[in-house]
């Protein structure tokens, strides 16, 4: 595969496919992602970390007690808030949950379960990120162990992937594909789920979308939360507008050690409270967003004739 291309879809504009139809005529899949993650206290000097992963006062070479205390938290505390207010709005979610959290945090686990919610895998921690530098076999060593632990923690093999910091090698999509899942949420490049094609078969990509990404729009953009939510309500406005001609999807990736703080979470509920009232709105776990594009087959159109 060339550094500057990849071949895992083809260039297709949304306005040139067959229309989608969501269930029951629903012009918006809404997803709701809650990325459950853990920090390691000391870092593997020879793994990667991208220079923009949040934490306190960044990275330094002591103990990183910060970094590790705020993800801390919200698999303590600020994860449990977000879970009722979800319940509460009958909203069920899709969990990426690293294998770390899913071995240290057995509440968390049961507490996705009880809820309903879809279990999709997330790495072995938010600090151990997949790029260029990670060998094939590490990889394959990441992913084989995501699936192991969270098929023993949570009863059910995971068919979802979410990347940490949604950091992918050239042969993501593949060993994904080769290690039996069906979609990932890596690829935030459209508003409709994307048919990708690899060396070991097809994967869905659920795009989630990085603008409305908590920890991108309210930790790096300084975005107020006021702002933000007003933000996500303009987004499912004018996405349910264009999906009455061919349903969106808006998958919106939700971190307990930010949102989960009291004084953010009455800006999700009023969120969630906005977004229930409406009836053209299917919220949907991921897998079930990426299955039902996936049985609407290939809507691209047929190449133009030379």
């Amino acid at each position: 595969m060339m550094s500057s291309e990849h071949a895992y879809y083809p260039r297709s504009v949304l306005h040139r496919r067959a229309p989608l139809g969501w269930p029951a005529g629903k012009a918006l899949a809404l997803c709701l992602v809650v990325s459950l993650e853990y920090y390691e206290l000391r870092q593997d000097p020879a793994q990667f970390v991208p220079p923009n992963l949040p934490g306190l006062f960044g990275r330094a070479p002591y103990p990183d007690v910060g970094s590790y205390s705020r993800r801390a938290y919200g698999n303590r505390v600020g994860f449990f808030r977000l879970a009722d207010s979800l319940d509460r709005f009958g909203c069920a979610a899709t969990a990426a949950l690293d294998s770390s959290t899913a071995r240290r945090c057995p509440a968390v686990v049961r507490r996705c379960l009880d809820s309903g919610w879809e279990i999709a895998a997330h790495g072995f921690a938010v600090n151990r990120v997949v790029s260029s530098r990670t060998t094939q076999e590490q990889e394959r060593r990441l992913i084989a162990d995501s699936v192991d632990v969270l098929t023993r923690t949570c009863g059910t093999r995971p068919v979802g992937w979410h990347g940490a910091e949604y950091g992918e090698s050239a042969d993501t999509p593949t060993l994904l594909a080769e290690a039996g899942f069906e979609y990932c949420l890596d690829w935030p490049n459209d508003e409709q789920p994307v048919a990708m094609q690899t060396g070991a078969g097809p994967l869905m990509s659920v795009p989630m979308s990085a603008d409305l990404d908590d920890v991108n729009a309210h930790w790096h953009r300084r975005i107020s939360m006021r702002r933000w939510a007003a933000s996500v309500l303009e987004a499912v406005e004018r996405l349910a507008e264009d999906g009455r001609q061919s349903g969106r999807l808006l998958a919106l990736n939700l971190h307990p050690w930010l949102i989960g703080h009291p004084f953010r979470m009455s800006y999700v509920d009023e969120l969630l409270d906005a977004i229930t009232r409406r009836d053209d709105v299917w919220i949907a776990t991921a897998g079930q967003a990426a299955r039902w594009a996936a049985a609407a087959g290939d809507r691209s159109p047929a190449p133009a004739r030379a």
